[in-house]
């Protein structure tokens, strides 16, 4: 399975809004920390490119997301060797505050001028998505994400 994500519009300082597909079909939006030259730890997006998803099945997050969405809620979304970062999910939150680096998922988002951009509905959004992935892992599936910089 393919997951696309293409970061569309970006603030130096306030953060990136994206979109993501699964297989070429829409997803939802995404938000993430704003593009640096030199990371700042839990306020710097992660750098374009392919990652691997595989599913972390420990840490505090996992239980959250367990009582959150249920027992299918097997593990977190979890981007593999990316480079100069730790713990990168793809999960539920609405803004940037949310994110220490990773990629925030929904189905409405705003990007306005001097305001951090945010997404609305990131719970069902999250959960779909989660669901999806969750089902290619079991079955067997690699699982990768593209990212890429519309935005720069």
């Amino acid at each position: 399975m393919k997951i696309r994500m293409e970061r569309i519009a970006s603030d130096d300082e306030l953060g990136t809004t994206g979109i993501m597909f699964i297989d070429d079909e829409f997803a939802g939006f995404t938000i993430e920390d704003e593009y640096r030259e030199e990371k700042v730890d839990g306020e710097t997006r992660i750098p374009a490119g392919t990652y691997e998803i595989k599913l972390r099945e420990e840490g505090g997050l996992i239980q959250k997301y367990r009582a959150r969405f249920g027992d299918w809620h097997k593990g977190m979304l979890w981007l593999q060797d990316v480079q100069g970062f730790k713990w990168i999910y793809i999960h539920a939150g609405n803004t940037t505050e949310h994110t220490d680096g990773c990629i925030i998922v929904g189905y409405g988002a705003m990007h306005l001028p001097l305001q951090a951009p945010t997404v609305m509905a990131s719970r069902p959004c999250y959960e779909i998505i989660a669901q999806i992935v969750h089902e290619a892992i079991a079955s067997g599936d690699t699982v990768s994400i593209e990212i890429l910089d519309r935005d720069r």
